[in-house]
């Protein structure tokens, strides 16, 4: 990773995707491994449903401001969460987006107590992962930002569940930011659904294969580009 004084990251996508647990999980990780770390969550105007954003910073030293007008890398899991979005980006931008050709599950915005999902564990995101074919998402033509795709709904509905589809995305974003050692990850993970493990050890399997399965979609080209 190119040396930065802070790295700002966002993760976005549509509320019940977990985005506000990867971003919760990334701040935790961070500051466990004696690093800076501040994350803010944003669930739009919409208040229940709608687009979710997780704005994060990692630094060594304080972290000056809680707003940042451009992003380091900028994690995109849905369409309308990617214009939500779109002014973030920066010449230079790593733009991380899910590129599965499966339709992003969408929540009404008019829909009651919906936001809540961001509060419970990823294992109650039945339909976190949509089950619609749909066109594969395109990341935007800026030829100045630097995209990197990656099939994680896919995955997680082929190989493992869509209730660890989140992990796959939070696997992908620790090895290609590289700031943070994926055990100081694995034990925030551990620490945050530690009652939920231990009522069901085999959850916990499913969330570290999906950890490591996301760690794998990043390869050394990624991560040099970042």
């Amino acid at each position: 990773m190119a040396e930065r004084n802070v790295l700002k990251i966002i993760i976005t996508g549509e509320g019940g995707q977990g985005v506000q647990t990867i971003g919760e999980l990334l701040a935790e990780a961070a500051f466990q491994a004696g690093k800076q770390a501040l994350y803010i969550p944003n669930f739009g105007v919409e208040q229940r449903g709608g687009v979710s954003v997780a704005y994060v910073q990692i630094a060594d030293e304080a972290i000056g401001a809680p707003k940042f007008a451009k992003a380091d890398l900028l994690t995109v899991l849905s369409k309308r969460s990617a214009e939500r979005t779109k002014g973030y980006l920066r010449p230079g931008t790593i733009y991380l987006y899910e590129e599965s050709a499966l339709e992003p599950p969408v929540i009404a915005d008019r829909a009651v107590g919906i936001q809540g999902y961001e509060t419970i564990a990823p294992e109650g995101f039945a339909k976190m992962v949509g089950d619609e074919a749909g066109p594969a998402p395109t990341p935007p033509a800026d030829q100045a930002i630097r995209p990197i795709g990656i099939r994680a709904a896919a995955t997680a509905k082929a190989e493992l569940t869509p209730k660890v589809f989140n992990i796959i995305i939070l696997g992908a974003i620790t090895k290609l930011i590289a700031v943070i050692p994926p055990v100081r990850v694995k034990e925030a993970i551990a620490k945050k659904f530690g009652t939920k493990f231990r009522e069901n050890p085999e959850l916990a399997a499913l969330n570290f294969k999906a950890f490591e399965k996301g760690l794998t979609m990043i390869g050394p080209r990624e991560t040099e580009a970042f």
